[in-house]
This record gives C-alpha cells, sequence and structure tokens, in this order.
C-alpha cells in the first residue's frame, strides 16, 4: 500500500486519505498485536472491552495467517523487578496466533525488541496495527514504525483504550497523520 499525502492531514482533509477496502500485499504487510495481555485485557475499557478486541484481533491473525503474511504479538514487561504482575503473559489464543512474540520494556514495540529487523528479514513495509490501549501501546509503536519508514494502518474495531475520549483522540485527531484508519473488515490480503 502507498499512500500518496496530498497535504498534512486535518480535521477538513483526513477522510480523504483512506479509501475503502484498504488492499494489502499479504507477503509485504505484517499484523503487529500490542499488548493483548490477560491482566490488560481485563480492565474497564472504552469504547470496547477488551474481550471484544481480542476476539477481533484474534480474527484478524487468523485472516493473515491465512493468507501468508506474518503475525508478530508484543507484550510489555516491567524493568528492574524480579517478578511481572499476576496477569502479564499473553491473552488466550494469542501466542498461538503469531508468528513471533516479543517482549518490550518500553510504551512502544521497537525499541530493543529486534521488530524492525524481523519485519525487513520478511520483506513488510505496510504494518497493520491492533491492540491496547490505542493511545499507548499502539501508538508509540505506531509512531516508531513511522519512523523507520513504514505504511501504517489502524484497525479501528481491533483496539481500545482506558477512556473512549482516549481512543477517539488517537483514532481521529493522532493516528490519521501516520496512515489508514479503517474497520478490520475493510482491510483486504491479496
Amino acid at each position: 500500500m502507498r499512500r500518496e499525502k496530498k497535504d498534512h492531514p486535518t480535521a477538513e482533509n483526513r477522510g480523504q486519505f483512506v479509501e475503502m477496502p484498504v488492499e494489502l500485499e499479504a507477503a509485504r504487510t505484517a499484523l503487529v498485536l500490542v499488548d493483548l495481555m490477560d491482566r490488560i485485557v481485563a480492565l474497564p475499557l472504552r469504547p470496547r472491552s477488551g474481550d471484544r478486541v481480542l476476539e477481533t484481533s484474534l480474527a484478524l491473525a487468523g485472516r493473515f495467517r491465512a493468507a501468508g503474511a506474518a503475525v508478530a504479538a508484543i507484550r510489555v514487561e516491567r524493568p528492574g523487578v524480579a517478578e511481572q504482575p499476576p496477569g502479564s503473559g499473553l491473552a488466550a489464543g494469542v501466542a498461538e496466533a503469531a508468528d513471533l512474540v516479543l517482549v518490550k520494556r518500553t510504551v512502544g514495540g521497537f525499541h530493543g525488541t529486534g521488530l524492525d529487523g524481523w519485519l525487513r528479514e520478511r520483506g513488510a513495509d505496510t504494518l497493520v496495527f491492533a491492540g491496547i490501549a490505542t493511545n499507548l501501546g499502539v501508538e508509540s509503536t505506531a509512531r516508531a514504525a513511522a519512523d523507520h519508514g513504514y505504511e501504517l494502518v489502524f484497525a479501528e474495531d481491533a483496539m481500545t483504550a482506558l477512556t473512549e475520549e482516549e481512543h477517539r483522540a488517537a483514532v481521529t485527531l493522532n493516528l490519521p497523520r501516520f496512515g489508514a484508519v479503517v474497520p478490520s473488515d475493510g482491510i483486504r490480503l491479496g
């Protein structure tokens, strides 16, 4: 997917950068699942529950795997502690849905994880994001991905945050500056 940006996105022109459906080449695309961990999925989240995001993300991962596209799952560990909090493992089904599982010790998933090298080895130049929280782990990882030169797509219904306001600000103000924000069923792999 190569999008030509005519102008910097604004409230007036943001929608013209997204055409539905988004057509992606499976061989050049990877799905990045961010922080789909038991303790995070269980939080009171908005605008949708963690369980709903998990279900949508796993369905998306199944579509990616069936098309031959790569899937990476990233989870966070707190640095400098002997034992991680209960629920720090990936939620049921996430590890099995991924080709690679990485541990990050920062908000974003690129610093010190080897994610960039793994993606480049597979020829991925486009990343689709899903996970929790939209405005934290997902956005931080996406910003680093943009800095690394990747094209970005965000599966809006496969993301959520601690509040609806945080999610909405991310998907309407921040993430469109980096890529297309679309529903997961608007992502086509060929």
